[in-house]
Order: structure tokens, then C-alpha cells, then sequence
């Protein structure tokens, strides 16, 4: 099984985390946030994932390098020319691809964090012999996405936009199981949403949907990418990550000297520095950070190479890369 994941965001509502570096190649407490996705795929029957970039695609090849052998799937770099849409970006692939592209792929947004049950979704695809088959996923509160109906037997009715009312029901998951038909109707080399363009064209012929329940978060702001983090330390969802302490993540080559408290829920990537006295608590730390003598720090996400100061307080700040956080801050 092929899977294509659009990965070609720039992540802005994550800056300034994301101003060098793709959303998908930012650390996610030990490893890329898009490693989860690649190794979840895998345990799920995949042998190959298409990845459809745009932002910065050599940082995201870099930041990959060597997870083919971890998590046991081929990947394969295809970048978009231009803004194409999530349609236009999967047709894209699949012309880059040829006839190297399966009959059936899986298709998915990259940009989510989730252990939904993906070969329940492709066992219902094939049994009801649909031409698209989309997952959902059940909240409590719709009115950030757009709601999709169906029947009982899970042929979708139809999708009704974001309504901004708060209302439980079932949503788009960005992930699909896609007979190659449907790339026909996709116009080539131009921007298509497959979520506007091609599903409604598909409803009454042969789109279905299956609701799925597990975890699923779209990490793209910094209040879900603190939330991801403690989720993954915390159990709340199915990954490889091993804690070093309840809530807690602190790698090898980061030190926290005698005096300095840490925790609860923190992350101290490798490099990372707390020097005495300071206290660092409901934050993460990316590679390389340093925290002087008696600093407060808390709420907080730190990219590579910051430095807070001596002394300072810092409460919710996203800092970008290599900042120097002053003592009035």
C-alpha cells in the first residue's frame, strides 16, 4: 500500500518555530512531528509514503534522514512547483509518479497527530467497493471544521461548511482511501481543493465515509503543540516514545545543574542547558537551549538555540531560533 501526505504548508500559525524549519521537521518531543505519521503508516500495512513538499524540502529530507530504516517504509520526496491545493498536490504526485502509483493509494493531510484505526478504514473501503472512502473522526465541538453527513452504511450525503456554532458531530480527518478513477477529476498543473472540488462531486457516486475513534489533533498552533507533547508523554495516544519521568522528556546531552527545578511536563531536547536555581515547568525545549542562573520559564516553546538570561521570568512565550530572551522580557 502507497500512501501520498501532503506536507507542503508553510506552518504559520506555528511561528516563529516554523520560520526555518517546515512544520513537519519540527521536533515533536524526540523525534519530527511527521516521523509519528511515517511510523504510523507503516504499522498500518504501508511499504511506501509519497511526500508531496513545498516549504523548505531539503530541511524536511535532512530531518528524515534515516527514518526509512526506523519505521520500515520507503520514502519518496516529491516537491510541487508551485502552490497546487491539497487535489492539485495529489495529482501532482501521482503524474510524478507514473505508473509507479497503485490502483488504490491512501491519500492524507500531514499536519495531525493521530493512532486512528487505518485499516478499519481501508477494510471498509474495499468491502463496500467505493471510489473514495473518507475517515472521520467525532468531536464535541464542529465549529472550526466542516461537518460531513452519512447514511447509516456510511455514503456521505453531503458536507456542510464551517458554521461556527459548537456542535458535536462528524468531521473530516484528512485521511482517504483513493481509487486511482478519482484523479480524473483533478485538472493537471492548477490549484484544486480536493475538499471542495472533488469530494461534492463525488457524493452519490461512490463516496463514503467511516467515523473512527482514537486520538487525532492538528498540532498547528502552539497551544495544541504543547497539548501533543504532554499527550504523547502522558500515554493519551499510541506512539513510540518512551517518557524519562511521568509527563516528561529529558534527552541525553541536556543537563539541568544542582538547584534547578524541572517539571512538571517539560522537554529538554539534547544540548539543552537549566542552570542553578532556575525552574522550568510546562515547557518545551528545543535543541541547545540555555537557562541561566535563577530564570523562570513556564508555558513556554523555545526554539533552537535560545537563551534566557539570568534572572529573567518568561511565561508563554514562542521564541525563534537562537533569540536572546532579556531579563525584562
Amino acid at each position: 500500500m502507497q500512501a501520498i501526505v501532503l506536507v507542503g504548508g508553510e506552518g504559520t500559525r506555528l511561528r516563529p518555530l516554523t520560520e526555518t524549519v517546515p512544520k513537519p521537521a519540527l521536533t515533536l518531543v524526540d523525534r519530527p512531528f511527521l516521523a509519528y505519521m511515517i511510523e504510523w503508516l507503516a504499522g498500518h500495512g504501508v511499504s511506501e509514503v509519497i511526500l508531496a513538499c513545498g516549504f523548505l524540502p531539503d530541511v524536511l529530507r535532512e530531518a528524515l534522514a534515516g527514518e526509512e530504516e526506523r519505521a520500515g517504509a520507503a520514502i519518496r520526496f516529491v516537491v510541487e512547483p508551485e502552490r497546487r491545493g491539497t487535489a492539485g498536490a495529489i495529482r501532482h504526485a501521482a503524474d510524478v509518479l507514473g505508473d509507479d502509483l497503485d490502483d488504490r493509494f491512501l491519500a492524507l493531510n500531514g499536519d495531525v497527530l493521530t493512532d486512528l484505526d487505518l485499516s478499519a478504514l481501508l477494510r471498509a473501503h474495499e468491502e463496500r467497493d467505493a471510489t473514495a472512502t473518507l475517515g472521520l473522526h467525532p468531536v464535541e465541538d464542529s465549529s472550526a471544521y466542516g461537518l460531513v453527513r452519512s447514511q447509516p452504511g456510511g455514503e456521505v450525503l453531503e458536507f456542510l461548511e464551517k458554521t461556527g456554532e459548537s456542535a458535536p458531530g462528524e468531521v473530516n480527518a484528512g485521511m482517504y482511501v483513493l481509487e486511482r478513477s478519482v484523479l480524473d477529476l483533478i485538472s493537471p498543473e492548477r490549484e484544486v481543493s480536493i475538499e471542495r472540488d472533488v469530494f461534492p462531486r463525488l457524493v452519490g457516486e461512490g463516496l463514503h465515509g467511516l467515523c473512527l475513534d482514537g486520538y487525532w489533533m492538528d498540532i498547528g498552533t502552539p497551544e495544541r503543540y504543547l497539548a501533543a507533547s504532554w499527550d504523547i508523554l502522558e500515554g493519551r495516544v499510541d506512539t513510540r516514545v518512551e517518557a524519562t519521568a511521568a509527563g516528561m522528556h529529558v534527552a541525553v546531552g541536556a543537563s539541568v545543574e544542582e538547584g534547578a527545578a524541572v517539571g512538571p511536563r517539560v522537554v529538554l531536547a539534547p544540548g539543552c542547558r537549566v542552570e542553578g536555581g532556575a525552574e522550568v515547568s510546562d515547557s518545551v525545549l528545543l535543541e541547545g537551549c540555555t537557562i541561566g542562573e535563577g530564570a523562570r520559564v513556564s508555558g513556554s516553546i523555545l526554539s533552537a538555540g535560545v537563551e534566557v538570561v539570568a534572572g529573567a521570568t518568561v511565561e508563554g512565550l514562542v521564541a525563534g531560533a537562537d533569540e536572546r530572551v532579556p531579563s525584562s522580557r
